[in-house]
């Protein structure tokens, strides 16, 4: 379970919530509510203050990149460090039945990362995120580039998931794909958690 006990930043207020395996979680608000910054704070990828545990363990007893690993965050816009798509995986075989799965041929790997789409990139980032076997899964808009299929396929991979155990809390403006992903809803309005 994702424990978040009083997390602030200096734009956050103090939230605090949880989020259990095999649990999916939404989390609405406008546009600069501040949602990719609570996202980003629980992923310890900024400052920020409280107590933020996974299974009982204190983010600060874990090095950065090992609770990065435990805890997957895939961004609006994911970051790419090598020209090639496949030099993001570690094993690109191993991931390619769920490439597939999200729509993308095998030879992807083969791709220049500037060939993709932003579609494209968004469902090999998934991949990337899963193929870690992450035990917690932020995800900040996956969907918000993809047409209706692609989505549908993202949609059936994290519930998939979900349903294996993993806890994910999704940021999403799409009220029907909250509707059909989520559990339970959280809301941040100016920073603030004011729905849980």
């Amino acid at each position: 379970m994702l424990q978040i006990i009083n997390l602030r930043t200096p734009v956050l207020e103090p939230a605090s919530f949880s989020v259990a395996a095999g649990e999916c979680v939404v989390l609405r608000g406008a546009s600069g509510a501040g949602k990719t910054l609570l996202l980003r704070a629980i992923a310890d990828l900024d400052p920020s203050e409280g107590r933020v545990m996974l299974d009982g363990v204190e983010r600060a007893a874990v090095p950065g990149p090992e609770w990065r690993r435990r805890i997957g965050y895939l961004p609006a816009e994911p970051g790419w460090w090598a020209d090639r798509i496949g030099d993001h995986f570690p094993d690109w075989a191993e991931a390619l039945p769920l490439v597939q799965r999200l729509g993308l041929v095998p030879e992807a790997g083969d791709w220049q990362v500037a060939r993709a789409s932003t579609g494209e990139r968004l469902r090999l980032a998934l991949a990337r995120a899963l193929v870690r076997g992450p035990k917690v899964l932020l995800l900040d808009e996956p969907t918000g580039a993809l047409d209706k299929g692609s989505t549908a396929a993202v949609e059936a991979v994290i519930g998939e998931a979900v349903r294996g155990g993993l806890a994910v809390l999704w940021v999403t403006h799409d009220e029907g794909q909250a509707e059909r992903m989520a559990s339970r809803h959280l809301i941040i309005e100016g920073g603030r958690l004011v729905k849980a």
